[in-house]
């Protein structure tokens, strides 16, 4: 029967997000919104942790200097397309945002593409597919279309009666 480490914590919490400390870091820390896995992995190179290593096993000084790199120096172990909001728009800067400050930095781009009147803006206001993808066949909502029978035997029904009565 395998040895359980008694020090293995079993949820860890990063950017706002509960991660499975029973997983390998990189796999766990590519499960926090805006963190993919080649981030987690440059990420744990830097800091010297091995990428199978479980994030629950991971010491507490370690887990702190994750949580430094991913929230202020992002710009000094990862490179320019690794980040994933480039040329920010209030302050043109290379930006890494994780957790919930990701939702809301894509809410805000959505949220000025409508407000520009984009083709992509107008196409996030209808609903429809935002990155040229085929509509015709795919990707329909609401009812489906399609031939609508007519009810034959009521209208049968009242032209007898009709008949009946002259």
């Amino acid at each position: 029967m395998a040895e359980q480490n008694e020090n293995l914590r079993y949820i860890v919490r990063l950017a706002s997000t509960n991660l499975d400390g029973t997983k390998p870091a990189v796999y766990a820390l590519s499960n926090i919104k805006g963190m993919g896995y080649r981030a987690s992995e440059i990420l744990l190179k830097k800091i010297g942790i091995p990428l199978n290593a479980k994030l629950g096993e991971i010491p507490e000084d370690k887990m702190n200097e994750i949580k430094e790199y991913m929230e202020k120096k992002y710009g000094e172990i990862f490179p320019e397309w690794a980040l994933n909001h480039r040329l920010d728009i209030q302050t043109g800067e290379n930006l890494l945002k994780v957790g919930p400050e990701w939702d809301v930095a894509v809410q805000d781009d959505i949220n000025r593409m409508k407000r520009i009147r984009s083709y992509k803006g107008i196409r996030h206001e209808k609903g429809k597919k935002v990155r040229g993808q085929r509509t015709r066949s795919n990707g329909r909502k609401g009812l489906a279309v399609g031939v609508i029978k007519k009810k034959e035997q009521p209208a049968k029904q009242e032209d007898n009666k009709k008949e009946a009565k002259k």
